[in-house]
């Protein structure tokens, strides 16, 4: 009887490898997490901190230094960065090296709320409470904050935002009633009223036209009251 060596030596290669493969899954469970590393994505200014994510994780699961890495549910940690109220979006993953790494995205306030409740305007038009680690350089939001005049001035915000020169320069939005906002700005001594929301692409072209002229004939400090509420132009009121 003639032995087919190829197939004992394709039976060998196959129990070595799962062998090899059983014996570094072992090892892998036996590993421990050797520390945290949070990592914030864009935006720079910190509303929660490396120490703040830390604690939260220590609270939420006890301590995770020397924690066996199957024991630990990365989804779980995910949900639990995620439940901060500053926190987007969080992506966790164990490195080689056995460090637990948190991606976080942080939200991004766009207006600040000043009234009997103060709090942030995000970018996608949430509340956002304020953060005692960073104060955010946004619009002062005043006057009569309501459900509706707030998704009003959350369409403002958003078109400031866009533009250069609103973001440069205004720094308040104060609320009249709905469809009553007004624009305060930071070098001159004017209010611009804005009137509704309506139509914001013509208001803000024809008000920067008026800002250029005005400026260059050096008359901006004439004017205390700027209305774009009429159709197609600027009505002035002088100090």
């Amino acid at each position: 009887m003639r032995i087919n060596w190829n197939y004992i030596k394709l039976f060998s290669l196959i129990v070595a490898v799962m062998g090899l493969y059983a014996f570094s899954s072992h090892r892998s469970k036996r590993k421990t997490l050797q520390g945290m590393h949070v990592r914030f994505i864009g935006d720079q200014n910190l509303y929660i901190t490396q120490d703040v994510v830390n604690k939260l994780l220590i609270q939420k699961f006890g301590g995770l230094e020397n924690l066996p890495k199957e024991k630990l549910v990365l989804n779980a940690v995910e949900k639990a960065i995620e439940a901060n109220e500053m926190v987007k979006s969080a992506q966790v993953y164990i490195t080689v090296d056995g460090e637990l790494t948190s991606k976080i995205v942080q939200r991004k306030p766009i207006g600040r709320v000043e009234g009997d409740s103060k709090f942030y305007v995000d970018d996608e038009g949430k509340p956002m409470p304020l953060s005692t680690s960073h104060s955010a350089r946004v619009p002062i939001i005043t006057g009569k904050v309501t459900g509706e005049s707030l998704e009003d001035v959350y369409e403002i915000l958003k078109y400031i935002n866009r533009d250069d020169f609103l973001r440069k320069n205004v720094i308040g939005i104060h609320i009249e009633d709905v469809d009553m906002y007004q624009l305060k700005f930071r070098l001159e001594n004017f209010v611009v009223n804005l009137g509704s929301i309506e139509n914001l692409d013509e208001k803000f072209n024809n008000f920067k036209a008026f800002y250029a002229k005005a400026d260059k004939d050096d008359t901006l400090e004439k004017f205390a009251i700027v209305s774009l509420e009429f159709n197609n132009q600027v009505v002035c009121t002088k100090i």
